[in-house]
């Protein structure tokens, strides 16, 4: 027993080790997590050094970080926002299913395979993985965007057809292994009847249980009761036949609009983000490279087959949808592979005798290799991609400018600086390299014109020469530096002003010679710091003068740094570390100077 509970921990250790280990360097690579998740998998799993001998009991178990997942995705979409996505899930989503199906299905069949194996195993294809796809989404930071939302409905849709695909499997299994007409009825009816008590549940108990426990002031409870509301929506949705994925998603879209949904969500994610990463690590180990070895052309013609087809459905969709070019190709980078659910489909398969073991084996590993190559494949197609273009349409060029005011950069800084020229009465040309900013601009009645401040045709285009002023507004201290270069090299008459990116760049403007700079968030931060003064009671007239004594130091500092270092007036700091009192008096100064010298200077 004391071997077998020290081996179970050496296993705990080695799946904690290898994410811990294998992740960071991945990231590090570019690679993303996932593929670093599998490559850990790999390493350590049965075909590897063999630490684990059944990576189908951690996989079934990771499972429900996929499952907690959906639940954090369904908090996040309200009942109102789903339905503003019903195009996108039953358009886009059926669109993409359907092609890809279709296309599949023709290519096994071109391969070779009977016509129901080439069904299944090309079905099973279709039906991406929904945990490698959020979780590239996840980290690129896309899931909100509107890209990042079609992808979700996509996946959504992908969900719920496995159910009807189990349908079909046993439909089409051969004669006498399938089920009859009435059990397929009351298999359809028990789906529907656990739909509907998990809404009716959601609607009217989840709500009023939680306001119950939160009375109980008791942490712990609450984190348990959301567990709670997860497993128990995915085993109702289990019992039902149904994706247990999709009933965490329907209890979290129950909650979304709940007043406990921030908490919920908090509550989850420390599971959510451990057995997301055993997931991946589960199918890293499942990866069988004994029967790669053996029917490794077989696989790996299969793995390119099906990718590249299901590439073609999904770009085609994609451009008939009206999606650009780009977007396209990033959809195939996200969602040409298998996923999780092809494992259900290929199981009830093999269950009712349309995939043999060998051909449920050759088909599960192009799966499993298809989700590994995913974070490459999405590598080299953004590295291959050629960039977006950007549209000019109804954008004016910076050329003929004669404003005796050049702005460059016209983001939030610029917007607000401008307000006192134009009060003024001052001419002033604007350009702005961002053609959406550009846009927006317009509708509050601003003329900006499309030009890159860092190119001197521009800045001749854009009247620099004739201005009494430049104002360096943009927010890439980069651009700004080449800016004032260029301005102070050839239009030498102009003021140059300059938005400062931080301290540093500050000292950098002083010593490249502008006549103006401050750093971008200083007045702010000190109307802001005298605001939480009168906040707290201080006198308004003491609060200005702290403000000013503050500012004062500030000042005296950046001229120290500006000769010196980074480092020179630290003293005109206010801290709040505290300062230790010594324990025993100090000795005379002239005494420590004389043991200084004593000490040797190597090293």
């Amino acid at each position: 027993m004391a071997a077998e509970a020290q081996n179970e921990l050496v296993q705990v250790v080695a799946l904690l080790g290898a994410g811990v280990v294998a992740v960071p360097i991945f990231r590090r690579l570019g690679l993303g997590s996932v593929l670093g998740y599998f490559a850990a998998g790999l390493v350590i799993g049965p075909f590897g050094l063999a630490l684990f001998s059944d990576s189908g009991t951690i996989l079934h178990v990771a499972e429900f970080g996929v499952i907690m997942l959906l639940f954090v995705i369904g908090l996040e979409m309200q009942p109102s926002r789903l339905w503003s996505l019903r195009r996108e899930i039953f358009g886009l989503g059926v669109g993409q299913v359907v092609a890809s199906g279709a296309l599949l299905t023709l290519a096994g069949v071109a391969a070779g395979l009977d016509a129901r194996v080439a069904f299944v195993a090309g079905m099973g294809f279709v039906l991406s993985s929904t945990a490698v796809v959020m979780q590239m989404l996840d980290e690129r930071g896309d899931t909100s965007t509107p890209q990042g939302q079609k992808a979700v409905s996509i996946l959504l849709l992908e969900d719920l057809a496995i159910v009807p695909l189990l349908a079909v499997v046993a439909f089409i299994a051969p004669t006498g292994a399938g089920e009859d007409m009435s059990d397929r009825w009351r298999d359809i009816a028990l789906g529907v009847g656990a739909v509907v008590v998990l809404v009716v549940a959601g609607r009217y108990l989840l709500n009023p249980m939680f306001r119950i426990l939160a009375r109980s002031q008791a942490r712990e409870v609450m984190t348990a009761a959301a567990l709670l509301v997860v497993l128990g929506a995915a085993l109702l949705m289990e019992i039902g036949g149904l994706s247990m994925a999709m009933g965490a998603f329907l209890a979290g879209v129950l909650l979304s609009e709940s007043t406990f949904r921030h908490q919920l969500e908090a509550d989850i994610e420390p599971f959510r983000g451990i057995l997301l990463g055993l997931f991946f690590l589960a199918v890293g180990m499942s990866l069988d490279l004994a029967a790669i070895a053996i029917h490794w052309q077989v696989i790996l013609g299969f793995t390119a087959l099906f990718i590249a087809v299901k590439g073609v459905a999904i770009f085609g969709v994609a451009r008939a949808l009206g999606s650009s070019s780009r977007e396209a190709v990033d959809r195939v980078a996200l969602f040409a592979q298998g996923g999780e659910f092809a494992f259900v489909l290929y199981s009830a398969a093999a269950a009712v005798g349309i995939l043999d073991a060998p051909t449920n084996a050759i088909f599960t590993a192009v799966v499993i290799l298809s989700m590994a190559l995913t974070p490459l494949t999405a590598l080299v197609l953004k590295r291959l991609a050629p960039r977006p273009a950007q549209s000019l349409d109804g954008v004016e060029q910076a050329d003929g400018l004669t404003g005796q005011v050049l702005v460059i950069g016209f983001g939030r800084f610029a917007q607000v600086a401008s307000q006192s020229l134009l009060a003024r009465g001052c001419d002033i040309s604007i350009i702005e390299i961002d053609v959406e900013m550009i846009d927006a601009a317009a509708t509050f009645g601003f003329k900006v014109y499309y030009g890159d401040g860092t190119r001197l045709d521009t800045l001749r285009a854009s009247g620099a020469g004739e201005a009494r002023a430049v104002l360096v507004c943009v927010d890439k201290q980069e651009a700004a530096e080449k800016i004032v270069e260029l301005v102070k090299s050839e239009f030498p008459l102009a003021k140059l002003l300059v938005r400062a990116f931080d301290r540093g760049h500050a000292m950098d403007l002083v010593r490249a010679g502008v006549d103006y700079q401050i750093r971008e968030t200083f007045e702010s931060a000190m109307a802001f710091g005298e605001a939480a003064l009168t906040a707290l009671g201080v006198p308004e007239e003491e609060a200005a003068e702290i403000a000013a004594d503050v500012r004062r130091r500030d000042l005296e500092r950046f001229d120290l740094q500006v000769a010196g270092d980074i480092y020179s007036g630290t003293s005109l700091i206010r801290g709040n570390a505290p300062i230790p009192t010594p324990l025993t008096r100090p000795r005379r100064p002239g005494r420590i100077m004389d043991r200084a010298r004593e000490q040797p200077h190597g090293g």
